[in-house]
């Protein structure tokens, strides 16, 4: 399936399984991405900020996108390729969209500090990768501490014919999502994609402000995918229901430090991967904490 300006639904951010002694998991490369599919996601995003892209060397990269793309068969696959520097970033765009991958993800590094600044990074980013890769925007302030304003990213997508989507990940993304369907339909900037992260939190509202979907790795994308289907028909109230029931698992996950261990946590009890191993430097759920999240668990079973 193509990676454009249409893409929408549940984009979900791909954990990258370990074994305990820190291997990659290959078999439960394939178990999760099935379970990804079984959830009925329109794509998947591979080696995000939840995926421990840092912890993987090139060769890895590489290896677990070809290993998903084969696995995801028509479903996209996006892959994150923010590097510190081109070379590296060109290498894994071009082997990744050689092994089938649909397009790649890009965040601004954090030395960007002006507006001119972030709007010539993506363009020599996209002469790095080429201009046949459609890519997506990051903008993650929290994680890279890069503010791109509304006009910033008109700048970015109009400058780049192959920027197709703008991941808005801002806190609050509302009001910049209503900035950017306003400078479409002003005719200021062309139509691309977005979708939202922020580990869902304001997924609800960011629908009803006109983002396509969401991109993020809460470990239910099988909600997400209802949630989006409810808002698109026009259930408002249908929608707000079921996001309400998972809002407190969803701020458990959260939370900063923890939210990776969470989230592997969960995937394992639903059968996703084998292990909730993370590569070293990693994060731990204590005993109390797992009891709490066994307890959200159950109050969402009941509900």
């Amino acid at each position: 399936m193509p990676f454009d300006e249409r893409a929408s639904g549940v984009y979900v951010i791909a954990v990258t399984p370990f074994q305990p002694d820190g291997r990659i998991d290959t078999s439960s490369i394939d178990r999760v991405t099935e379970f990804y599919l079984e959830c009925g996601v329109s794509g998947i995003t591979a080696l995000g900020v939840m995926g421990e892209a840092p912890k993987l060397d090139a060769h890895e990269s590489v290896s677990l996108v070809r290993h998903m793309v084969r696995r995801a068969g028509n479903i996209p696959v996006i892959v994150g390729v923010t590097s510190p520097g081109f070379a590296p970033m060109r290498a894994l765009a071009r082997e990744s969209m050689e092994a089938g991958a649909a397009g790649v993800m890009i965040a601004p590094p954090t030395t960007l500090r002006t507006d001119d600044q972030i709007v010539a990074y993506y363009g020599q980013a996209r002469e790095a990768i080429g201009d046949d890769v459609p890519f997506a925007v990051q903008d993650y302030p929290l994680a890279f501490s890069v503010v791109m304003t509304p006009d910033v990213l008109r700048r970015v997508v109009s400058e780049n014919p192959s920027c197709v989507m703008l991941k808005i990940e801002d806190w609050p993304s509302l009001e910049k999502i209503t900035s950017l369907r306003q400078l479409e339909k002003n005719g200021a900037m062309r139509r691309v994609s977005v979708l939202t992260g922020n580990g869902a939190i304001f997924v609800d509202y960011e629908l009803e402000r006109g983002s396509d979907g969401a991109m993020t790795g809460y470990a239910f994308p099988d909600m997400l995918v209802d949630l989006v289907k409810l808002s698109s028909s026009g259930a408002r109230d249908q929608a707000h229901d079921l996001f309400d029931a998972h809002l407190p698992l969803i701020r458990y996950e959260q939370q900063p430090g923890v939210g990776l261990a969470v989230r592997k946590y969960i995937l394992v009890k639903r059968g996703a991967i084998e292990h909730d191993a993370q590569r070293k430097p990693a994060s731990s759920l204590s005993a109390t904490a797992r009891a709490e999240v066994d307890y959200l668990l159950a109050r969402l079973d009941a509900r």
